[in-house]
């Protein structure tokens, strides 16, 4: 059995070939996977596992979820798109839904960050104030 820091070495290792310019390459992670997968090696489940955060934390870092009461027009999500690409950089993915619960306003979640500018979230920020 593995420590998990070596687990975490291995996989950081395995992480690093899969990338092209700092992005996750799709024929790398295959053929890193297989190799992995061939080797049989009774660590490989974990590191794998590990593998696999780390994709997923990649593609969230890529992606931003903008959520707005009310449709925007093309030119209010094409300006919130463009401020977000220039703030997180190229290759940002950006989803535009509605969501009605939010009153006004517009959240967006943007890897880890959210930046909560709804009437939702000022209601419940006085209402925890009481």
């Amino acid at each position: 059995m593995q420590t998990s820091r070596k687990v975490r070495r291995d996989a950081v290792r395995l992480w690093r070939l899969c990338l092209v310019h700092g992005r996750p390459d799709a024929g790398r992670l295959r053929d890193v996977v297989a190799r992995v997968v061939e080797r049989r090696h009774a660590g490989a489940i974990p590191v794998l596992a590990q593998l696999r955060k780390f994709l997923h934390l990649d593609a969230t870092r890529w992606s931003a979820l903008v959520e707005t009461a009310t449709p925007l027009s093309k030119q209010e999500s094409e300006d919130i798109d463009h401020a977000l690409t220039l703030h997180y950089g190229e290759g940002l993915t950006t989803m535009f839904i509605v969501n009605p619960s939010l009153i006004g306003g517009v959240r967006i979640t943007a890897g880890s960050d959210v930046y909560d500018g709804s009437v939702r979230a000022r209601l419940d920020a006085i209402q925890r104030s009481f």
